[in-house]
């Protein structure tokens, strides 16, 4: 019993030490995905997670920003992403303001798809196998660089995070079509602008994010933005789209 009980405490150390490492906070993670081609995956069909899919959502993000884990860390850090995701999704609901909003939404391809059983590394019982692609969109304002004097938060920008597209349906046109709908829930929002950080490593990333209309926004010398928490070897990216609305004034 008690060599069981130290091999659990010790999973469970990797698993903190790997949230650090990664940038394993909440639901925030920089916008990370391997999407260039024009081709369009027909039978997607981007909408807004429910409670069942959370599971789905789970194995998405970990498959592709945590894919050299094996059993059973990588189950437990699907475990960590499904709990974190079911508490932000209850803190926003009870205790955010009614003007802030936060949505997570799932490239469903149905389970008709002949790569219905391809995508996942656990069973079906756990994993149905629809969800190609997933992307995390808020308005909150944590990872904006404050306002004024005063450090307040910006409004009337929407905030792009958590984007990842399963290996097997990469170059497909997801991401594009994920973005795009971020963006259209954005201006629904009143939102006049959208903004995300990508690795500065990643290259083909930001070539995606530029051809989608975002642009490279330069920090003043000397400024503290906030962004999101990752290992101290990733630099990032801001980048962001001006959307074609009339939103609220800043």
């Amino acid at each position: 019993m008690t060599g069981l009980k130290f091999s659990i405490c010790n999973l469970f150390k990797k698993l903190k030490l790997s949230r650090c490492k990664f940038g394993y906070e909440g639901l925030c993670r920089a916008s990370e995905v391997v999407d260039l081609f024009p081709a369009l995956c027909s039978q997607v069909r981007i909408r807004e997670a429910r409670l069942v899919d959370y599971w789905e959502v789970a194995e998405t993000h970990c498959s592709c920003f945590f894919p050299e884990y094996s059993f059973p860390l990588d189950f437990l850090l699907r475990i960590d992403r499904l709990l974190l995701a079911m508490l932000a999704a209850m803190l926003t609901a009870l205790s955010r303001p009614r003007a802030c909003k936060r949505i997570c939404l799932v490239a469903d391809i149905g389970s008709g798809s002949s790569h219905h059983q391809t995508l996942s590394s656990f069973p079906s019982i756990l994993n149905k196998g629809y969800v190609a692609g997933i992307l995390t969109l808020d308005n909150f304002a944590d990872y904006l660089p404050r306002k004024g004097p005063r450090r307040r938060r910006r409004t009337g920008i929407a905030y792009i995070s958590n984007v990842a597209v399963r290996e097997n349906f990469r170059g497909k046109g997801i991401a594009k079509k994920l973005i795009g709908k971020a963006e259209s829930m954005a201006r629904s929002w009143g939102c006049r602008a959208i903004a995300l950080h990508c690795d500065l490593n990643n290259s083909m990333a930001t070539k995606l994010y530029k051809g989608q209309g975002y642009k490279c926004v330069k920090v003043p010398k000397g400024a503290k933005w906030p962004q999101p928490r990752s290992s101290p070897d990733i630099t990032f990216n801001f980048m962001m789209k001006l959307l074609n609305n009339s939103a609220a004034s800043d």
